[in-house]
């Protein structure tokens, strides 16, 4: 027998391969305010957190001091707000910009916040003794900055397309040879999967955007021939992963594919290493449900697999959204399990030990080559529109997603895609995470608005009693106006305004007196809506509603308004084109609307009901300026309804004040609510609770 101090067998010591390095993890935060945000980013940091993703509220994303009109109830809700180089200073103190990894998701003024970033860079190099040219050659990050899937999805535009793609041009331009670890753009396929797109049109629509910028930049002749190759190489992507994870990873190595042969065959990169499709990863918040939130963590899990299994297309860069996302604002420790989720996969799996593990199947290959055969025929048709830039100005690529995400509403709607604890299987336990919904998330503290207008206000008027201050920030702000009038480059202008002192708003404001501003089509009149008679469901509230019309002797029409500066208006669309399918007349004019143009158009079409729909938390601020402009206008028997994502005692405190009804993404069931509007009118009308009808 072996003594039993005998060393132990080969077997006993576990293989270990060498690790490949992780993908970078973010968590995507901000809010409240510049300090609250830097000490939630260096908390984050502490935790492992390897990068930066900062949120910024809607009046910073789409060019507003939080003073303006159109500010109000948006203020530190979705993000943080930053208004000057004073609020960038704050949002990084202690944190060394030379060392970071920033991603920013910012789009129409992408430009300015590159620029106060920079400045507040030099500034540390500075404080530390250290050559500012130096650390500004090491700043490593990205600006979103796709503004073509803005006027699709998330509607933070504030120009035209063609002045838009003037300054993604100009900030491509700049960065490659004065910050050349930047990216200084982000092709966004992640807001439009949100939006509706299949597979085939995220593929596509991202892909032609990516076309447009890099014609841009050719066509402008700023960048040499030869060093056309790391404008290739910083062009990343920033994607969606839905939980149909084979699929979904099926399309990343599509992506690959795809990319690697346009930027070989259309613009002559020799380089597989500019060549490499770069992209970092939000996993899909679309598909968090409020009903049973606790299923939301095994949807990310699945989410995260499908961006990190094929080693072939990995991410470069993941940031999980938390369990409670469909509730409301996550709170630290619900963003720490979210961060936690990424390390484990990292660190304690053996996943980075391996090659690419689906190399050679055939039902990959197979459901790839599927994709990258669809998508190049929606590529060569967007081409023959002229690009994507006369794609979005026509309404085609709006009109397509609103008609693929009608579509899918109606799959789950029919229970041929089933969505766990909301369409099937919804009998459930009390869930202890939520047996408190006022404390499941975070909320913004009821004065941060009036904070931060008091502190732009007083930004402006101290820069301004110096008349040497106040001078710099007027020539500069002049001097960009006339930059913007010619072909020159933006940015440097921009980095003038921003060491002038110049707020957001003002540099926004001047390109708008130079630009104009655009209104993106809506989507809505081009759907293809319900393409049949309907579900039975349907059927029926059609003919509920042609009743009730009869009975009033008009055809019943709803108004769908989008107050405030939340662009997300993929639940409005759906309403407006279910609405419509259902026999109302509708009205519908797209996003960013003050409560005063709502109740304005409200009166003026004579509707029978208003329907709010608020995604950014600004519900408690906009709703009573609805309810009383309306009262004001004579109007007060108009009902109102709201959707969003409303907390419930926020929800009974909205009907206290006389909404109608409240909708919350557990309200999925369209016709259910159409069959809603229906009852509200007959009873604000005053007509029986259920009228006859013939189905």
């Amino acid at each position: 027998m072996a003594d039993s101090t005998d060393a132990p067998t080969p077997a006993a010591e576990a293989a270990r391969p060498e690790r490949d390095r992780p993908w970078v993890m973010r968590t995507y935060a901000g809010h409240s305010s510049a300090a609250a945000s830097n000490e939630l980013y260096r908390r984050n940091l502490a935790k492992g957190q390897t990068g930066l993703s900062v949120a910024f509220d809607l009046p910073t994303q789409t060019g507003y001091d939080p003073d303006h009109v159109l500010s109000r109830g948006e203020v530190g809700k979705v993000g943080v707000p930053i208004s000057h180089i004073g609020d960038m200073r704050r949002l990084f103190d202690q944190i060394p910009l030379g060392e970071m990894n920033t991603s920013m998701t910012i789009n129409a003024v992408a430009m300015y916040m590159l620029a106060l970033y920079q400045v507040a860079a030099e500034e540390q190099a500075e404080a530390a003794g250290e050559d500012p040219a130096e650390v500004r050659a090491r700043l490593a990050g990205t600006t979103q900055n796709d503004i073509i899937k803005e006027y699709l999805s998330r509607g933070t535009y504030v120009f035209p397309p063609g002045p838009s793609m003037r300054l993604i041009t100009d900030m491509a331009t700049y960065t490659v040879g004065e910050i050349p670890k930047w990216n200084p753009t982000n092709i966004c396929s992640y807001h439009l999967q949100e939006a509706g797109a299949t597979p085939v049109q995220e593929i596509a629509y991202s892909m032609s955007t990516a076309i447009a910028v890099l014609d841009a930049v050719k066509a402008s002749g700023r960048v040499p021939d030869e060093d056309f190759g790391k404008v290739v190489a910083r062009i990343s992507f920033f994607v969606n992963a839905g939980v149909r994870f084979i699929e979904e990873m099926c399309k990343m190595r599509a992506f690959v594919e795809l990319w690697d042969e346009i930027t070989r065959e259309r613009y002559g990169v020799t380089d597989a290493k500019q060549r490499r499709f770069r992209y970092g990863v939000q996993v899909n918040s679309l598909g968090l449900t409020e009903a049973q939130p606790e299923n939301n963590v095994q949807r990310i899990v699945l989410e995260m697999l499908a961006v990190t299994l094929s080693k072939d297309a990995r991410a470069r860069a993941v940031q999980l959204p938390a369990w409670n996302e469909a509730l409301g604002l996550p709170r630290p420790w619900d963003q720490q399990w979210s961060l936690r989720l990424q390390q484990v996969l990292a660190f304690e799996s053996d996943l980075l030990e391996y090659d690419d593990l689906f190399t050679g199947s055939p039902v990959v290959e197979r459901k790839v080559a599927e994709l990258v055969e669809g998508a190049k025929a929606e590529i060569d048709r967007i081409q023959e529109m002229g690009g994507a830039v006369p794609a979005v100005e026509s309404g085609y690529m709006k009109n397509a997603l609103v008609a693929s995400h009608s579509l899918r509403r109606q799959r789950i709607e029919a229970g041929e895609d089933i969505v766990v604890g909301v369409n099937k299987f919804e009998t459930t336990e009390p869930n202890p995470l939520t047996a408190d919904l006022d404390t499941a998330i975070q909320t913004v503290d009821a004065d941060v608005e009036a904070k931060a207008v008091e502190a732009v206000r007083a930004w402006r008027t101290e820069r301004d009693a110096d008349p040497q201050a106040a001078a710099a920030a007027a020539d500069s702000l002049a001097r960009l106006k006339e930059v913007a009038a010619t072909d020159d480059n933006l940015m440097e202008a921009s980095l003038v305004c921003a060491r002038a002192g110049v707020t957001v708003g003002e540099w926004a404001q001047a390109l708008r007196e130079v630009f104009g501003e655009f209104r993106a089509p809506t989507g809505v009149s081009g759907s293809v809506g319900v393409a049949d008679g309907g579900s039975a469901d349907l059927v029926e509230v059609r003919s509920r509603v042609a009743a009730t019309g009869e009975e009033l002797g008009e055809r019943l029409r709803v108004l769908v308004g989008k107050p405030g500066l939340d662009g997300h208006s993929n639940g409005a669309e759906q309403i407006a084109v279910r609405a419509r399918d259902a026999g109302f007349e509708v009205v519908y004019q797209g996003i960013r609307l003050t409560p005063e143009q709502i109740v304005s158009a409200a009166v003026a079409e004579d509707v029978d009901l208003v329907g709010v729909s608020i995604l950014s938390g600004s519900h408690m601020e906009l709703v009573p300026d609805i309810l009383k402009g309306l009262e004001s206008e004579g109007a007060g028997d108009i009902p109102v309804v709201v959707g969003g994502i409303i907390p419930e005692s926020d929800a009974a405190r909205l009907r206290e004040l006389g909404v109608a009804a409240v909708f919350t993404p557990k309200d999925f069931g369209l016709n259910e609510i159409m069959g809603s509007f229906v009852d509200i009118i007959r009873e604000r009308r005053g007509l029986s609770a259920r009228e006859t009808v013939d189905v």
